[in-house]
């Protein structure tokens, strides 16, 4: 199973060069992957964006937005012209999209986007991204990666699983537990066989982590105002299922490895680039 790192973007990081610090690091302490997760209205960066500073300053870490809010970008030529500069930006094979509709109704306000009719313009989105990486679409450039970047679904409804058998190459469980993925993962796969795909779904999970003397209080600042839209019970949960401890990241690495998870991304909660060098340490990288 590989071990991926996110950008710590929900936190209250001041500067951007610390996420740029944060890719580099991540690079040379050898973690798989370099996500970065994606809200309108709070402090996170643009996706895309973030990315493109996380290509230039990196050669080999793989990159993937966990997850990006598809209908959000309601250009959808343009989303796609993003899409594969980044592609060429980063080179074939790094990038990868995570991607779901968004829960959210501020962000789609805020926006302008119509948070009702969400789903039938993502699925447009994934239409014309579809076109324009095939080359059958006058948008350009073309992707550096063949066939486009792999498309990863977030979410556990009919919906994703169809836009996950027709789309994409995986699943992608945020604030995840072993217990969501063996629940989710089954239907997973008897919906992948049943459309006559090859092979097996990627599975991707991702949980929250600090670490050293203040990881407590760091997740709480973080985890507890992200998630006060959902209410204080589940932001108290969300900060209880955070890791900030080495002998639980850990735990957790072997678990997820037991359940046969393809890679396990750490999203980070302090914005210090020395969480990078305690979460590899914790792993064994």
């Amino acid at each position: 199973m590989d071990i991926g790192i996110g950008l710590p973007g929900h936190a209250p990081w001041t500067d951007g060069r610390t996420l740029v610090e944060w890719a580099r690091r991540a690079e040379a302490r050898g973690f798989s992957t370099l996500s970065v997760s994606d809200r309108l209205v709070w402090n996170t960066p643009e996706p895309l964006i973030a990315l493109a500073a996380a290509a230039g300053a990196t050669s080999r870490i793989r990159l993937l937005t966990s997850v990006l809010i598809g209908p959000l970008r309601a250009n959808h030529a343009l989303f796609a012209k993003a899409v594969t500069t980044l592609d060429q930006l980063a080179g074939p094979g790094r990038l990868r999209l995570g991607l779901a509709p968004g829960l959210r109704d501020d962000d789609f306000a805020h926006g302008e986007v119509d948070y009702q009719a969400r789903g039938r313009e993502f699925d447009r989105l994934l239409d014309r991204l579809a076109a324009v990486v095939s080359g059958g679409d006058p948008v350009g450039p073309p992707p550096a990666t063949a066939g486009g970047p792999p498309l990863l679904f977030g979410g556990g409804s009919a919906a994703a699983l169809r836009r996950i058998t027709t789309h994409g190459t995986g699943w992608i469980a945020g604030d995840a537990t072993v217990e969501d993925v063996q629940g989710f993962a089954p239907r997973l796969r008897a919906a992948w066989e049943e459309s006559g795909r090859p092979g097996s779904p990627t599975v991707i999970a991702s949980v929250m982590y600090a670490l050293g003397p203040g990881a407590h209080d760091a997740v709480e600042r973080a985890i507890g105002s992200y998630y006060a839209f959902a209410g204080e019970e589940y932001a108290r949960y969300g900060v209880s299922i955070a890791y900030t401890r080495e002998e639980d990241i850990a735990a957790a690495v072997a678990e997820f490895a037991r359940i046969g998870c393809d890679e396990l991304i750490f999203m980070g909660n302090d914005p210090d680039p020395a969480q990078v060098d305690l979460l590899a340490a914790a792993v064994g990288l």
